[in-house]
């Protein structure tokens, strides 16, 4: 196991691999083991490293409330511990809007972007106004084995019951109240107006059945210039846990075709 330091939190990673640097940032109430198929794959030929985002997982979270900046400058933080200069950056849900913002704050540490189901914001039209305060009511008073199983049963397409399994546990292992603070920073995240500012080669993905952000898929491709987004077959919102080996794929040609290699400080 390996951790550093960054805002008063410590943060835990894992590594596989040599080449040239993929990190793996996952969604909201999960972990870095969501990646476990992404590493096997990807290891062979990159320096793959799947963390844990604060107050997740193996992570710590100081007291008082989250600032959703320190996401990104978490990020930034893991790789200046790895000793890199840049990396391709590959997040899911809340990992995919971390990843965008470290793009958009920190450009030059990021050479190429993969976003699954990620949001750019949390007010984009009625829906996300109506709904998202009404969740974080929910989040903040439900007892977190109930939010956790619904949650669980919510973000699969397919009858995956070793991934369910994963969900519920990695949600239920986080104390409620540690939640409700997290989950207030993570739907405070607005990166909507700066889309024009990511400067990277970006693959957009998003599952068939994603009813959580699938709204927002086709006004990102249009403002990240030269982007391209491709639809994952068979999919919920936990889209490499439903079909991996479809987004293994779409990842593998998007990084031949964009990541010609980080470099290393």
């Amino acid at each position: 196991m390996a951790t550093f330091e960054s805002g008063g939190a410590t943060l835990h990673y894992e590594e596989a691999g040599v080449g040239p640097a993929l990190v793996f940032t996952h969604g909201a109430a999960l972990d870095g083991r969501m990646w476990r198929e992404q590493v096997e794959r990807f290891a062979d030929r990159y320096r793959v490293v799947a963390w844990d985002v604060r107050g997740h997982g193996r992570s710590t979270l100081p007291d008082g409330p989250v600032d959703p900046a320190d996401y990104s400058a978490d990020l930034v933080a893991l790789l200046d511990r790895l000793g890199l200069r840049s990396a391709a950056l590959c997040g899911l849900s809340m990992g995919g809007h971390i990843s965008l913002q470290a793009a958009i704050r920190y450009p030059e540490r990021v050479a190429a972007l993969a976003l699954i189901g990620t949001p750019c914001s949390n007010s984009f039209n009625w829906f996300e106004r109506t709904c998202v305060p009404i969740n974080r009511w929910w989040m903040e008073h439900l007892p977190i084995n109930l939010s956790a199983r619904m949650m669980a049963d919510s973000l699969l397409a397919s009858p995956n019951a070793e991934a369910k399994a994963y969900l519920y546990e990695a949600m239920s292992s986080i104390p409620r109240e540690r939640f409700g603070r997290l989950w207030r920073a993570t739907t405070s995240m607005e990166s909507r107006d700066r889309l024009g500012e990511v400067a990277c080669p970006t693959l957009i993905m998003i599952g068939d059945k994603d009813k959580l952000t699938g709204r927002q898929q086709a006004f990102m491709r249009e403002r990240i210039a030269g982007s391209r987004m491709v639809v994952i077959p068979g999919a919920g919102h936990a889209t490499n846990l439903d079909n991996g080996a479809a987004v293994n794929a779409e990842l593998d040609a998007f990084l031949s075709a964009s990541y010609p290699g980080a470099d290393r400080a």
